[in-house]
């Protein structure tokens, strides 16, 4: 069993992470690079501080960043070969639980995995710019956690709940998070344009569903032909 998740989530992660860097080179880093420019442009070209605002953002000229070309490619394929696998891991060990019947019902799982982790928290917290100004940290990941963590447990409720009262309990379940409210910064300001702003965001929760759907098909794919190839053993 743990052979099978292990070869399951492996070989999904890497594929699920190469496609989601080769649709973020070409969608959704052009827009990071161009909100860049404002970021690093003039101070005073660009925005005034007021001396006791709140800054929205620090910069850092001794923070280390990947260069653009190579050292930026592998930075993020890196970094999305660490959370494909761990996703994988995820779908893999729910897989022991609820076998797909179907490869195509690997698009339900993807489905679900990006309500959990990327639209329900991007409802509160949608994705930002360099140069946004955002709330503190730690209460956004806070946040973000029991954010994600109630959409998993509402939806499994009212997908998989056997009477009525579990579906509603899953509804109430799946507000709450939205209900408090996620953390929001002093002031909303962003360096970059609205419309700038706009298209990342657009283009970083499609991206992100063409990444889980992919994950998902994949995965029950080669879950379900490593059953088949235990079954014929």
């Amino acid at each position: 069993m743990f052979k099978r998740i292990a070869q399951t989530a492996g070989f999904t992660g890497l594929i699920a992470a190469l496609f989601l860097t080769l649709l973020q080179s070409f969608w959704v880093v052009p827009l990071i690079l161009q909100a860049e420019t404002y970021e690093n442009a003039p101070t005073e070209q660009v925005h005034e501080h007021a001396e006791n605002a709140p800054a929205g953002h620090v910069h850092d000229d001794e923070a280390w960043s990947p260069q653009d070309g190579w050292q930026r490619i592998l930075s993020t394929t890196g970094g999305n070969l660490v959370v494909a696998v761990g996703f994988a891991l995820m779908l893999a060990g729910l897989y022991t639980l609820r076998a797909p019947g179907k490869t195509s019902q690997g698009v339900l799982w993807g489905l679900a995995g990006f309500a959990v982790f990327t639209l329900a928290p991007t409802l509160g917290l949608p994705p930002e710019l360099p140069g946004t100004a955002a709330a503190d940290l730690t209460q956004r990941q806070i946040w973000w956690i029991g954010t994600a963590a109630s959409t998993a447990v509402a939806l499994a409720l009212i997908v998989f709940g056997k009477n009525w009262l579990l579906k509603v309990l899953g509804v109430a379940i799946l507000v709450v998070p939205h209900v408090i409210g996620a953390p929001q910064p002093p002031v909303h300001e962003s360096l970059a344009p609205e419309a700038l702003e706009s298209q990342f965001q657009i283009a970083s929760l499609l991206t992100n569903a063409l990444f889980w759907i992919a994950m998902g098909v994949i995965s029950a794919w080669l879950f379900r032909r490593n059953n088949a190839d235990l079954d014929q053993a």
